[in-house]
């Protein structure tokens, strides 16, 4: 805990220390600018954090957010920082019976083995031809699109000339995702598998006519320009140490133990209070960037909040004393979780998961994937951990709205993670329960977070990771220049719920950055027009 920090005014105080916080702070400070970072917890990170969540057990998880993708090199750049990331070896396997016989798909360890892999499975080349097509024109929006995530937000119109492919666009920007999907593939676990990324954290079907599933799936394609998903080394945790240690270093004051209760302006000049344990303080500052959900933003003010938002996730974190045997013959399962494990994620599968949810029912066969972080990165874990063969297993579980838990939560959680985990037990050679390590006081090391449990941890509105509907990375009404203004000049939004938030990117932390330091000093703030 941090005491209250001293001068009183500052010229940008961030509400929240999270990964993007830091960001905003550490690009904010370089430029010669003080500031003010207050944090209501104990220690900084947010959701991008590592922890020791089995007691006596020295093996360190990344608790919440586990991959990265959407960090961009220049953030990593401009900012010196001390953080590397590594390649998996393999991009996803996904179990399945065909004929009576356990199979599965392996899609990774080069090209040779992806196509054996869909051949063996489908019984010709024709859907790996496919998924070579289809992941082609991704990969050309993904290179034409991530570079604009730390510019000025371009135009709707502007993007799509920039992408230049008409039918990438309709199948991305306009028709709900499952057209695509069903027009390039026949195979339904192929079609899962494909589907699967426009569903993380993001409640819907393939078909939904809003398409928040193809937003979702967008951001999941895009990242590093090839839309690559990569292990942080040293845990996520390593990340939210480099940028605390990159803010300070640069002047930033980070106030642990200080939590915002309200946010005061007349657009110019603004006042946040905060509390921490010897009482309330008022400070003062030129800029305000809330590196919190636009649910808390209103709270701060006393504004109208925006529409209600709905996690649906079920997060499990594990540790195993050994890699359980699959029922698959032909697959390695240091080669099969390394990657993203797919469980229970056919497309009709995920269809009949959605509409069980919707309809207010767990689903009876949970859909989830799972990869192991130790098979590429085993500093996680003490070396007498590692040598023993022990490995950590995170497990993200699909189409658990926040409202199937409201009536009897813990009751209701335990339910489903037994069902998940029964969809996994289905495709191993042994039951996972006999190859879970037991803590100090020997219990299984395993724990399970519903969104209800997100929402008072994290304090994510009903427990969405991405604090709301996850936006298009082009210019939106009121986003201002660089998608984070707010209605007041002087607020800007710097978490995952500005236009281009969400997912571990630190995104939002630059371009609210971008859009303070722009302004000519003397200037009063304003929203900027969207670019072009």
């Amino acid at each position: 805990m941090t005491p209250h920090p001293h001068p009183r005014s500052y010229d940008a105080v961030i509400v929240g220390g999270g990964h993007n916080g830091l960001v905003a702070a550490a690009y904010l400070a370089r430029a010669g600018r003080s500031v003010l970072v207050l944090e209501r917890l104990g220690h900084t990170g947010g959701a991008a954090v590592s922890g020791r969540p089995f007691p006596g057990v020295d093996a360190r998880l990344s608790r919440y957010s586990y991959l990265v993708s959407l960090l961009p090199d220049k953030i990593v750049r401009d900012l010196g920082l001390d953080f590397r990331v590594r390649a998996r070896t393999i991009s996803s396997y996904t179990p399945t019976e065909r004929d009576g016989r356990p199979t599965g798909l392996l899609v990774g360890g080069g090209e040779r083995r992806t196509r054996e892999s869909f051949a063996r499975l489908t019984g010709s080349d024709l859907e790996y031809t496919a998924w070579r097509r289809f992941y082609a024109m991704t990969e050309h929006v993904a290179r034409r699109v991530f570079p604009t995530l730390t510019e000025p937000l371009p135009t709707r119109d502007a993007l799509r000339r920039r992408i230049d492919d008409s039918d990438a666009w309709r199948a991305l920007f306009e028709e709900p995702l499952g057209v695509a999907v069903e027009e390039h593939f026949a195979d339904d676990l192929v079609r899962g598998v494909v589907l699967t990324d426009g569903l993380i954290g993001t409640f819907a079907d393939a078909h939904d006519p809003g398409l928040r599933q193809n937003r979702c799936f967008l951001y999941h394609v895009i990242g590093g320009g090839t839309g690559a998903w990569n292990v942080p080394v040293g845990g996520m945790g390593a990340l939210t140490r480099a940028l605390t240690d990159a803010a300070r270093a640069a002047g930033a004051v980070i106030a642990t133990g200080h939590e915002a209760v309200r946010l005061a302006t007349d657009g110019r000049t603004a006042e946040v209070t905060h509390r921490h344990a010897d009482g309330e303080h008022t400070t003062a500052a030129r800029h305000v960037l809330v590196n919190a959900s636009p649910h808390e933003l209103a709270a701060l003010t006393g504004g109208t909040p925006p529409p209600p938002a709905e996690g649906a996730q079920l997060k499990v974190n594990m540790l195993l004393d050994r890699l359980p045997a699959l029922r698959d013959p032909l697959t390695d399962p240091r080669e099969a979780f390394a990657g993203t494990f797919h469980i229970a994620e056919g497309y009709g599968q995920l269809a009949d998961a959605h509409a069980r949810a919707a309809a207010g029912e767990p689903p009876a066969a949970p859909p989830s994937e799972i990869y192991c972080h130790s098979l590429t990165d085993p500093t996680i874990l003490a070396p007498d951990l590692a040598a023993r063969g022990m490995h950590t297993l995170t497990l993200f579980g699909l189409h658990t709205p926040a409202r199937l838990f409201a009536d009897d939560h813990d009751t209701t959680r335990d339910r489903l993670l037994a069902a998940t985990l029964a969809q996994l037990d289905a495709h191993l050679a042994e039951p996972l329960a006999d190859c879970l390590a037991t803590d100090a006081d020997g219990r299984p090391c395993i724990e399970a977070r519903s969104p209800l449990d997100l929402e008072r941890d994290l304090r994510l509105p009903g427990g969405h990771i991405f604090h709301r509907d996850l936006s298009w990375p082009y210019a939106a009404e009121g986003a201002g220049r660089w998608g984070v203004a707010t209605a007041w000049p002087n607020v800007l939004l710097c978490g995952a719920g500005a236009v281009r938030g969400g997912g571990v990117s630190g995104v939002p932390g630059h371009n609210a950055a971008m859009a303070v330091l722009e302004e000519r000093p003397g200037d009063r703030p304003v929203s900027g027009a969207p670019g072009t």
